[in-house]
C-alpha cells in the first residue's frame, strides 16, 4: 500500500520506519496505524530485513492522539481514528483499540524493533513504543502518560507492557499524575537504555542495528525475542525451561548453529544460511495475528 503518514525505507537490511506528519508532530491516526501495521507486515515477510529503527520526522516523535477532531475524539460512535474499525471488534463487539492493534503487531514482530525517540512522545505516542526491543532517546525528548489528564484510560496494551518495563510504582506515578517528564527521568525510571546528542541519536541506533545484522543468526535473534518477551508471562523459570530446552533441541543441529560453532572455530565470520521465513522451528512461542 502507498503510505502518505510514514515513511518505509530498507537499507543494508535495516528497515527504517519514519512517522511522517510533522507539521502535526506526527500525531496519531487511523491511517498512521494502518500503514505502520502494513509496515510491520512487509518488515515479517522480508528476509533481508533483520532490524526495524523507529524514528519521527521533525521535532517530535508522536505527539499522541490527532485531538483535532475536538471532545469527542475518544468517542467511539464520533471517532474512528482511535480505533480498529467496524470490521475489528471484541468478541463481545466492543471496537478495539486502535493503538493497542499496533502494540501488538510490534510484539509479534520477528525482527529486533528500536525505537529512537527524536521529541515528544506522549499518550499513544509511547505506548505503542513498550513492544519495542530497546529504545533510545534524545536528551531533549519529552514522555507523558497523560491518559487521566483526558478522562481516558492507559491503552496500547499498557497496562501490561508499562510495569513490566519500569515497575508497578514508577508505572503508577506517570500513568496517574498524567504529567509529561523529560529525557533524564525516562533514563532514570527504565524507560529509555540511554540517551544521546540529537545529532547522535540516529547514528546510535544504526549502529547498534548494525551489530545485530552483521553478527547474528536471524533466526535465532527471532526465537530469543519470542523467548525473551512470552517469558514475561511464564507461570516460572521451570515453564521457561520447558520453551528453552525445545527451542535448543530444535535449533542445536540446523545449520545456522552448526555455522556459527564452525565460524568461530576457524576464526571468520559467520555466514548464516537459515531464512526466518522458512526456517523457524514450530517451537518459537506465537501469539494471535490479531
Amino acid at each position: 500500500m502507498p503510505y502518505s503518514e510514514i515513511e518505509y525505507e530498507v537499507r543494508d537490511g535495516i528497515a527504517t520506519i519514519t512517522l511522517n506528519r510533522p507539521d502535526r508532530m506526527n500525531a496519531y491516526t487511523w491511517t498512521m496505524r494502518a500503514e505502520m501495521l502494513d509496515a510491520f507486515d512487509r518488515v515479517d515477510a522480508d528476509d533481508d530485513v533483520r532490524v526495524v529503527v523507529v524514528t519521527g520526522a521533525g521535532r517530535a516523535f508522536c505527539a499522541g492522539a490527532d485531538l483535532g477532531g475536538g471532545g469527542g475524539t475518544f468517542d467511539k460512535d464520533q471517532s474512528q481514528d482511535m480505533f480498529a474499525g467496524e470490521d475489528d471488534v471484541l468478541e463481545d463487539g466492543t471496537p478495539r483499540d486502535g493503538g493497542g492493534t499496533v502494540a501488538l503487531r510490534i510484539a509479534r514482530c520477528l525482527k529486533p524493533v528500536i525505537g529512537a525517540f527524536n521529541g515528544a512522545a506522549v499518550g499513544v505516542g509511547v505506548t505503542m513504543t513498550l513492544p519495542m526491543d530497546v529504545r533510545l532517546a534524545s536528551e531533549k525528548a519529552k514522555f507523558g502518560f497523560v491518559f487521566a489528564r483526558r478522562g481516558i484510560v492507559t491503552e496500547a496494551a499498557s497496562s501490561w507492557f508499562l510495569p513490566r518495563l519500569v515497575g508497578v510504582a514508577q508505572a503508577m506515578e506517570w500513568a496517574a499524575t498524567g504529567r509529561v517528564f523529560g529525557a533524564q527521568e525516562a533514563l532514570d525510571g527504565g524507560l529509555v537504555s540511554r540517551l544521546y546528542a540529537p545529532d547522535e541519536l540516529l547514528p546510535a541506533a544504526y549502529a547498534l542495528a548494525r551489530e545485530i545484522a552483521d553478527n547474528t543468526s536471524a533466526v535465532s535473534v527471532a526465537a530469543i525475542r519470542r523467548l525473551i518477551w512470552s517469558g514475561l508471562s511464564a507461570p516460572s523459570p521451570w515453564d521457561a525451561h520447558i520453551a528453552d530446552s525445545r527451542l535448543m533441541a530444535a535449533m542445536g543441529g540446523a545449520p545456522d548453529a552448526n555455522e556459527g560453532v564452525t565460524s568461530f572455530l576457524e576464526k571468520r565470520d559467520a555466514v548464516f544460511p537459515m531464512k526466518v521465513s522458512k526456517d523457524l522451528p514450530a517451537e518459537v512461542p506465537d501469539w494471535p495475528v490479531r
